[in-house]
């Protein structure tokens, strides 16, 4: 789509200007103000700016004079990522993201399409996938739905990236092709097993075959159809959180292990055949770290070359972005410890009895009460603060940092649908874009949390004036008596 990089701009204001709210905004002369941009994107980009300088003060509007701004972004991937596969979001709700997400200076839309527990896209070429998979037919996104959020993220200045995630997370595919998934429609964690022998990381069972011919023919089909559908050039292709014990129960898989071969053979498998077929497509390949990292099943990086693989972390905070930009690939960070936006809800599953404590936890087994994690697994809550505070380089070499090319929320839909989505984005998605766009420190180096809050509170109350149903941060009071709700004044 061509938006990569093309964020900066610059405005010079001069001379100017109280205007009555009676007025239009119009009344500011051309020579007044003036936009210098590159590109159409960092026009737009500019104009936000623009409009945030303006304040209505005892009913008149105000903006300020004599002020110079260049701008441009200190990353230039810059995301959020929705989760469309367990919960369905309507076309008008992706687009109020969307649209949120540029009045934010975000850029990049990562729509997690479709999962386990559904399949919501319509594929020309396999259309049975949605019509098997989806939860309906009035939860499924028409190719003509597809195309219009694309175009209205273009006119939005904001990239949308799909994410088909394969081969695990595939349960969905079953409906319409049972025999290329195995382990489909079984209980995720059998009684009396260990974690380790979990059959999926959460209810909703399912992975592709890698094995099975019939496979890569549905598979080549989504690619086909995906890359026709959107013309951004990344294609996350997902490749996390595949479970041993899934592939082990299909017969073909037990035949291939008994001949001493592996598990992740079979994943390498997958991969050669896949990888170059999307890169047939000429896009770069977008992977989740586990493709390279996971403990269980892995590749070699000899699998994956560095150029046309970028591999998005999510565990371990800082440590694995080091693993994955010191071993030469480009990384997005989306770690779960700082930018997971539905962590801190509890669990979704039913029948735990681990809640049922009245005082207090057993010892040293902290859960529901002192010191638990409530039962979120990437508990607890993310606060504005905890996203704000995080250096998404920490730790890095400077050729390691360049690496980097951004950062996603991510919001995941076992707990959130259109009724709280606004809320559980923002405006903690707008701590992350204000650092990933001009940083968290200031020109000494120190963090700049005092400051942040009123920017961020105010921010808020724009948002809300737009139609974003942004949660609050603090009282009205606090607004209206600056510094007063500081913690050190």
């Amino acid at each position: 789509m061509g938006l990569e990089g093309h964020d900066n701009s610059k405005i010079m204001m001069h001379d100017c200007c109280n205007i009555p709210t009676t007025e239009k905004l119009t009344m500011i002369k051309a020579e007044d103000v003036q936009l210098e941009a590159e590109t159409v994107w960092g026009a737009m980009h500019g104009l936000e700016t623009f409009s945030q300088l303006v304040y209505v003060i005892d009913n008149e509007l105000m903006v300020p004079a004599d002020i110079y701004i260049e701008d441009g972004p200190i990353f230039p991937h810059r995301g959020v990522l929705l989760d469309t596969g367990r919960n369905y979001f309507a076309p008008r709700d992706i687009m109020r993201l969307i649209r949120a997400m540029s009045y934010n200076k975000l850029n990049v839309f990562h729509w997690h399409v479709t999962d386990s527990h559904s399949f919501p896209i319509v594929l020309p070429s396999e259309p049975e996938l949605a019509n098997k998979g989806s939860y309906g037919s009035k939860m499924q996104y028409s190719p003509a739905v597809v195309r219009a959020i694309v175009e209205y993220g273009m006119s939005h200045g904001v990239r949308v990236m799909p994410e088909i995630d394969t081969p695990a997370h595939t349960g969905s595919w079953a409906g319409a092709y049972p025999d290329i998934i195995t382990c489909e429609d079984t209980f995720w964690l059998p009684s009396g097993s260990d974690w380790v022998d979990r059959l999926a990381a959460e209810p909703g069972t399912g992975q592709l075959n890698p094995l099975n011919p019939q496979t890569y023919e549905v598979v080549n089909n989504m690619i086909k159809d995906t890359v026709s559908l959107f013309p951004e050039n990344f294609f996350h292709a997902g490749a996390d959180e595949v479970t041993p014990a899934c592939w082990k129960t299909d017969p073909s898989i037990q035949k291939f292990l008994s001949n001493n071969s592996t598990l992740n053979e079979i994943l390498e498998l997958y991969i050669n055949r896949t990888y170059p077929y999307i890169r047939s497509h000429n896009r770069t390949v977008v992977y989740w770290e586990d493709v390279l990292l996971d403990s269980a099943i892995h590749v070699d990086e000899s699998t994956l070359p560095k150029e046309t693989t970028i591999l998005q972390s999510w565990n371990n905070g800082s440590n694995n972005t080091k693993r994955i930009v010191s071993a030469g690939y480009r990384a997005i960070v989306s770690s779960a410890d700082f930018y997971y936006l539905d962590c801190g809800h509890g669990a979704f599953m039913g029948n735990d009895s681990r809640y049922d404590k009245q005082l207090g936890d057993d010892e040293g087994v902290p859960f529901n009460y002192k010191g638990g994690s409530g039962g979120s697994w990437c508990g607890p809550f993310k606060t504005w603060q905890r996203i704000y505070s995080y250096d998404i380089t920490h730790g890095l070499r400077e050729e390691e940092a360049k690496l980097v090319i951004g950062g996603e929320v991510a919001l995941w839909a076992e707990q959130a649908d259109p009724t709280v989505m606004d809320a559980m984005i923002w405006p903690r998605a707008s701590a992350m874009a204000e650092v990933l766009w001009s940083g968290n420190r200031d020109e000494n180096g120190n963090k700049r949390f005092a400051e942040a809050i009123d920017r961020l509170n105010e921010w808020r109350y724009r948002m809300v004036g737009r139609a974003i149903g942004a949660e609050p941060l603090q009282p009205l009071w606090c607004v209206r008596n600056p510094g007063m709700c500081n913690f050190v004044q």
